[in-house]
C-alpha cells in the first residue's frame, strides 16, 4: 500500500498547508512498501545494465528511470526511449538535442549510454543519484493525483531554483521554460496567457513572456528566481489564477446545466398545455 498525500484545500491555502506538512508527508510516502520494493530492485539491478536495450527490456527498471525524470508516460514508447538513450547528447544531431522537452536531454545525459564506452550505470553512486530524483518526482506525481496544480507548483519550485543558477543566457533560460511542459503551464497560467499561445512564433513567445513577466512579477529575467521569494510569488499568482479558472469552469458548467433544465421545463409546460 502506498501513502496518499493529504491536501484538503485547493489554491494558495492548499499550497500553504502542503508546504507546512511536506517534510512529514514525504517521509511517510518514501517509507511505503511499494516504493521501497521498487528502490531495492533498482539498486540491486542497475549496475548490471550496460546498454539502452537492456534498460528498456526491464519494465520495472525503466519505470524507475523514467519516473526520476518525470517521463513516466513514455513507459510504453520503448523504441523512442531507446533511441533517446543510444543517441546520447554529445552529437548536436542526437534526438535528445532536437526535442523541445529538455527532460529527455537530462535523462540521456544521466545514463550516458550514447556518450561513453562505459555508461554511468556502472558508477558507484549512480543508484543513489537516480533514486533521490525518483523519490522526489514520485511524491510530486502522488500529489498531482490529488491536485494537479500542486504538482506543477512543486515542480516549478524545484526546477526554477536550479535554472536560475545555470550558466546560460537569459534567453536560453526562457527557452528552457518554454521547452518544459510543466513549467510552461505554470508561466502561461500565472501570466494570463492562453494555451493557444504556444502555437505562435518562438521569438514572439519569448518577447511576450518577458513583457508579461515584467508586468506581473516585476522582472523579465529568469535569474530573478535565484530569490526564493520570487519563486513563491510566481506560485501564488499561478495558484490563484488556476483556482479562479477552475471555479469559472465549474460555474459555467452549472449555468449551462441550469439553462438546459429550465429550457426543458418550459418546453414540458408548453407541451402539457398543448395536449
Amino acid at each position: 500500500m502506498s501513502y496518499t498525500p493529504a491536501i484538503p484545500l485547493g489554491g494558495y491555502a492548499g499550497w500553504a498547508f502542503l508546504t507546512r506538512t511536506r517534510t512529514a508527508q514525504m517521509e511517510a510516502f518514501v517509507s511505503s512498501p511499494t516504493l521501497q520494493r521498487d528502490e531495492a530492485y533498482f539498486r540491486d539491478r542497475i549496475s548490471g545494465i550496460a546498454t539502452a536495450e537492456e534498460l528498456v527490456a526491464d519494465r520495472r527498471l525503466l519505470s524507475v528511470a523514467l519516473g526520476a525524470y518525470g517521463l513516466d508516460a513514455d513507459i510504453d514508447n520503448k523504441y523512442f526511449i531507446r533511441k533517446v538513450l543510444e543517441d546520447g547528447t554529445l552529437d548536436p544531431g542526437a534526438l535528445a538535442n532536437k526535442l523541445a522537452d529538455k527532460r529527455y536531454l537530462e535523462f540521456s545525459k544521466a545514463f550516458g549510454f550514447g556518450d561513453f564506452a562505459t555508461p554511468n550505470t556502472r558508477l558507484s553512486d549512480f543508484a543513489d543519484t537516480i533514486l533521490e530524483r525518483y523519490r522526489t518526482r514520485s511524491f510530486e506525481a502522488a500529489v498531482g493525483e490529488q491536485r494537479d496544480e500542486m504538482r506543477l507548483a512543486l515542480n516549478a519550485q524545484r526546477e526554477l531554483a536550479t535554472l536560475a543558477g545555470r550558466s546560460l543566457t537569459d534567453d536560453a533560460r526562457w527557452f528552457t521554460v518554454m521547452g518544459s511542459a510543466p513549467l510552461r503551464e505554470v508561466f502561461q497560467t500565472a501570466l494570463g496567457l492562453p494555451s493557444a499561445f504556444a502555437a505562435i512564433d518562438l521569438d514572439q513567445q519569448l518577447a511576450t513572456f518577458r513583457d508579461r513577466a515584467e508586468s506581473v512579477l516585476g522582472s523579465s529575467e529568469i535569474s530573478m528566481f535565484g530569490d526564493k521569494g520570487k519563486i513563491e510569488e510566481l506560485i501564488r499568482v499561478f495558484l490563484v489564477r488556476a483556482e479562479a479558472q477552475s471555479n469559472s469552469t465549474v460555474y459555467s458548467a452549472q449555468t449551462t446545466a441550469l439553462t438546459l433544465l429550465q429550457s426543458a421545463g418550459s418546453r414540458g409546460g408548453l407541451l402539457s398545455r398543448l395536449v
